[in-house]
Parts: structure tokens; C-alpha cells; sequence
């Protein structure tokens, strides 16, 4: 294979790179004239090289893959992808923490973004989750409160725990989230052992258009394992890529990750009696009333060839749903579909959907979509951009039509309306405490998170321990003690 020829952007060759076309070669000097293609063109390359970096989750290694499916769900959904056993589907896949910028340590203490974009023939279809099964709110207008409470304080330009835990006892439908991420499962050992949840209830929805509610597991199949809190700070200085180093090496190894994607199904008529929970993402379904279900496996093969246009602007939404799987009235769900595409508008540009990593691999038809910045198909030609036009070679699809259904679940109230934190916030976090952490995880618990009282404000750390002691007196009692000790050293 022929060398390639060094060029300018728009094809005109160059006999080096590496001097500038101008440059005087009479008695030096430094002019340089507005001639020099080369040197203009590079400079004004390089000082637009940087997109803006994702306001959460900037920090991330991804990679492709495939998913095959491995049991027949097609009584519960027209998903193509979904359907017979043994198709294959190409995947994204990218992990992200949540708080750090783009440079920062992979091992750090946080919720992990976990999302899949499966290229299927009826579009785009994305699971857009993270690593531990529930939320921190359920309100979404406090979602950028949350984030910003989890990052920099805006005077003193550091992570501040008066301002995190600040938020948290004025928000204690959080506990549960904050139960998992002071837990063993808030510093995983290796991207390869992380679980995925798409946390939010959907709905699977078969040909016939019935339905069923669900919810998205990602189950690795090696060991689910994770640092300690000393193992995960001597990695984040030794190696602040760790995790990406070795998702990367293991891809090349050829030690491919696989995951399990399982769904969670419950009945309509068991919906309506399921009460809060159905929707409220500070909580989980029971895996005793409703067993995972496996419907294949991701298997992740193939390393980028380049990280910026890959991975940097790949783009996710929970808004990308294929027909058979639908969406639900949970509100926060709602807001990502508007907030998440409205981001990559933001970094990406409104074409973002044509860039490579996004490309649907079926054809796409969408007139009324068209010009922008950096529009790279042939923008549809002369077809009409509007609707119902009898001159437009388009058509429609009747299989869309088809799973469409009723949503049973009586609609909210439209209005200012706030779900009271209740005792029912706490019974979840309190079996988690109990019945699934041992002693060991529980002290290792307490200490993680009394490390974090130590400067904050007397009420404050007061707060926190009596918000903590809504979940379990001996768990208040626990931490309580902890703080004065770490107060007396």
C-alpha cells in the first residue's frame, strides 16, 4: 500500500509539514504574511481542537462490540434486535465517572455512567444508566443541583463535603444511592466488573400492543470486584487511567468483557398496585418478585482507532427508542430525553447524529431535519421540508403504528407537587444496610463516610448523622461515634 502524500485541509500537497510556507530566509526576522496557508491553517486548527466536555460524566473509555441474543423474548416485545435467538447487533459501549473533568482519576469514588448504543435496522436504540440501580432525586428540576453540589465549590475552586452533604440532608430521598456509593461498590476495580442498570422503568411492548413494564440489567460475567478506598487514592496517583488502560489491554489481549443484558417484567395489573415505586428511581424492583430474564449478551471486542472521534463525540440519550420499547411517566426519565440530546447540540453541534459514532447504520429519512452546521450528507436534495406533501418520495412505516398501546397507570397531577419524603424512602435502604451488607462492609461504611464529616460545620455532620439514623438507629449510633473519634485525633 502507497504512503500517504502530507496536504492542507482541502487536498493541495505539501513538501514538509513542518515549515512554515513564509518565513523569511533574508536576514531572519519574524514576518510572516497572510499567504502562509500552512502556518494560518494549523494555528487556527489548533485553537478549535477543544469541544466543550461534558458537564457530567466528561471522564470515559469506550469501545465497540457486539450483542447477541440468546433467549427468545418476542412474546414481550416487536424489537428486532431483541428477537431470535442468535442475532447479532453492533454496539457502542463507553463508562464514564460522573463529577471529574475529562483529566481526572478514573478511581475515584463516584456513581459510574454506564450506556450501550445498539446499531440496530429500526435505528438507533440506547441504554443510558449507571452502575449502582438507583437515583439520588426523582425531582428533575434538582438534577444540576445535584451534580453541582458533587463538583467544585465556586469560590474556592475544590470539592467541598459542606457543600455535598449540604444538598443530601435537604434531599434525603437520597440515602439509598448514598448507602451504595460509600459502599464497596463505589470504587469498582476494573471497568470489565461493573453492573449496569438503566435504572429507569420502561415498557417492552409486543406486536399485538400489549405491554409490560421493565427494567435493564447489564450483569457482568467475570466477578463484580472493587478497591478499597487506600487501593483506589495510591491508583489514582500512580495511574489516573487505570481503568481505561486496562479495558483497553484486555481488548487487545483479547480477554473480551461480556455482560448479560436481563430485563426485570412486571404485568400492567401488577403495576397498578405496585404503587410509588414503579417509577420513583430512588428505589429498585425486588429480584425475588421479579427475577432477572436474560436476553443475551454484550460482548465487547474492538478498541477505537481514534478516542476524540469515537468515543468524544459519541452521543447517548434514553430518548433513543426503537419501536417495541417505549417510554414511562417517570419525570426524570422525561427530562433526559430533552436534556441529554440537547447537550450534544450544545458540544456537538445540531448534526450531531450524522457524525460517525452516532450514524444509524438504516437508512434515514428526515427532511424536515436538515441544514446547520457541518451537515455532511447530501441534506435531502430538493425533497420537501414539510409535512404532508403529496410531492415527497417518503412513506410510512405501519409496523410503528402497530405497538402502540394505553398506558394504565393513572396520569400525575399536573402542578407544583412534591413527593414527601416518607418512611417508604427508608425501607429499601434500611434492607440494604441489613440484610445485604455484613459487618465488615458496614464499619468499612461508617468510616468512608465519617472521613467526610471531619470539617464540615457541627450541625451539619449532625444532620447527616440524623438523616443516616432514619435508615437504622445503630447505624446513626455507628457514625456518630466514628466522627467523634476521627474529632479527637
Amino acid at each position: 500500500m502507497s504512503r500517504p502524500t502530507y496536504t492542507l485541509a482541502e487536498g493541495q500537497p505539501l513538501s514538509d509539514p513542518s515549515i512554515s510556507l513564509t518565513l523569511p530566509t533574508i536576514g531572519g526576522g519574524a514576518h510572516t504574511t497572510l499567504g502562509d496557508t500552512l502556518l494560518l491553517e494549523t494555528l487556527a486548527h489548533f485553537n478549535r481542537e477543544r469541544i466543550p466536555e461534558r458537564v457530567v460524566h466528561a471522564k470515559a473509555a469506550g469501545a465497540w462490540g457486539e450483542f447477541e441474543v440468546t433467549n427468545d423474548v418476542s412474546a414481550l416485545t416487536a424489537a428486532k434486535f431483541l428477537n431470535g435467538v442468535g442475532k447479532k447487533t453492533k454496539v457502542l459501549f463507553r463508562l464514564s465517572t460522573t463529577g471529574g473533568e475529562k483529566g481526572s482519576a478514573d478511581t475515584v469514588r463516584d456513581v459510574r455512567g454506564f450506556s450501550v448504543k445498539f446499531f440496530t435496522e429500526e435505528g438507533n436504540h440506547d441504554i443510558v444508566g449507571n452502575h449502582i440501580p438507583v437515583f439520588f432525586v426523582r425531582d428533575p428540576v434538582r438534577f444540576p443541583s445535584l451534580n453541582r453540589s458533587h463538583k467544585r465549590h465556586p469560590a474556592t475552586n475544590r470539592p467541598d463535603w459542606t457543600m455535598f452533604w449540604d444538598f443530601h440532608t435537604n434531599q434525603p430521598e437520597s440515602v439509598h444511592s448514598l448507602l451504595h456509593l460509600f459502599g464497596s461498590r463505589g470504587i469498582p476495580s476494573s471497568i470489565r466488573a461493573v453492573t449496569g442498570f438503566g435504572v429507569h422503568t420502561f415498557k417492552l411492548v409486543a406486536e399485538d400492543g400489549s405491554f409490560r413494564y421493565c427494567k435493564f440489567h447489564f450483569r457482568p460475567v467475570r466477578p463484580i470486584t472493587h478497591f478499597s478506598g487506600p487501593e483506589a487514592s495510591r491508583l489514582a496517583g500512580a495511574n489516573a487511567d487505570y481503568h481505561t488502560q486496562d479495558l483497553w489491554d484486555a481488548i487487545t489481549r483479547g480477554e473480551y468483557p461480556v455482560w448479560k443484558l436481563c430485563v426485570q417484567v412486571m404485568e400492567p395489573e401488577r403495576a397498578e398496585r405496585f404503587g410509588r415505586g414503579l417509577f420513583d428511581i430512588t428505589k429498585v424492583w425486588s429480584q425475588r418478585e421479579f427475577p432477572l430474564l436474560e436476553v443475551g449478551r454484550m460482548t465487547l471486542n474492538q478498541n477505537p482507532e481514534n478516542y476524540f472521534a469515537e468515543i468524544e463525540q459519541a452521543a447517548f440519550s434514553p430518548s433513543n427508542m426503537v419501536p417495541g420499547i417505549a417510554m414511562t411517566p417517570d419525570p426524570m426519565l422525561q427530562a433526559r430525553m430533552f436534556a441529554y440530546p440537547d447537550a450534544q447540540r450544545y458540544r456537538l453541534g445540531v448534526n450531531y447524529t450524522q457524525l460517525p459514532p452516532n450514524r444509524a447504520i438504516c437508512p434515514v429519512y428526515a427532511p424536515y431535519e436538515r441544514d446547520g452546521f457541518a451537515t455532511t450528507t447530501r441534506n435531502y436534495g430538493g425533497d420537501p421540508n414539510y409535512v404532508r406533501s403529496s410531492l415527497s418520495p417518503g412513506v410510512v412505516k405501519p409496523t410503528a403504528a402497530q405497538v402502540r398501546h394505553h398506558e394504565r397507570i393513572p396520569s400525575f397531577v399536573l402542578g407544583q407537587h412534591e413527593i414527601p419524603v416518607d418512611e417508604e424512602d427508608f425501607v429499601q435502604p434500611r434492607d440494604l444496610w441489613n440484610r445485604v451488607f455484613d459487618e465488615s462492609e458496614r464499619r468499612t461504611w461508617v468510616a468512608t463516610v465519617a472521613e467526610t464529616l471531619g470539617e464540615i460545620p457541627t450541625p451539619l455532620t449532625e444532620a447527616v448523622v440524623e438523616m443516616f439514623g432514619r435508615v437504622d438507629a445503630r447505624l446513626a449510633r455507628m457514625l456518630g461515634a466514628k466522627v467523634k473519634d476521627i474529632s479527637r485525633l
